[in-house]
């Protein structure tokens, strides 16, 4: 998975084998490898490719290609979640860090029958609400 992520964040980001070869100091034939499935790269490797892609390591190794060539800057699919015996979510970790949620922030839960369910920080509600009563 790791080299189809590569390729497809390269050809994302416009930048040739041998550009990206260059800002990561190493051959041409180096990042052929890693594309071709035959070599992985080195943790230091791996964490300088996210930041020239601007993604995390993670979504490097584990995203799949299709979530990578289609992400929007801002726009996340963060996997599946399992609803436990009570109702209960686990949010994952990285949309709880995107997003700033921590213990004990209140989100409301949207719904539409035709659409699904949203979670959304309740403050943004208040917020709009307030500026539009400011407006009356």
């Amino acid at each position: 998975m790791i080299s189809r992520n590569i390729s497809t964040l390269r050809k994302k980001a416009a930048l040739s084998q041998e550009a990206l070869a260059e800002q990561l100091d190493v051959s041409r034939q180096t990042v052929a490898k890693w594309e071709n499935g035959e070599t992985v790269p080195d943790a230091l490797q791996c964490d300088k490719m996210a930041q020239i892609f601007d993604v995390t390591v993670d979504d490097l190794i584990h995203a799949m290609p299709e979530d990578v060539r289609n992400a929007q800057k801002g726009k996340y699919v963060f996997g599946t979640v399992t609803i436990g015996d009570k109702g209960q979510i686990v949010i994952p970790v990285k949309a709880r860090r995107i997003f700033h949620l921590e213990p004990g922030d209140d989100l409301l839960v949207l719904g539409d029958e035709d659409r699904g369910i949203a979670l959304v920080k309740s403050d943004f509600f208040l917020e709009v609400a307030a500026h539009l009563q400011e407006g009356k």
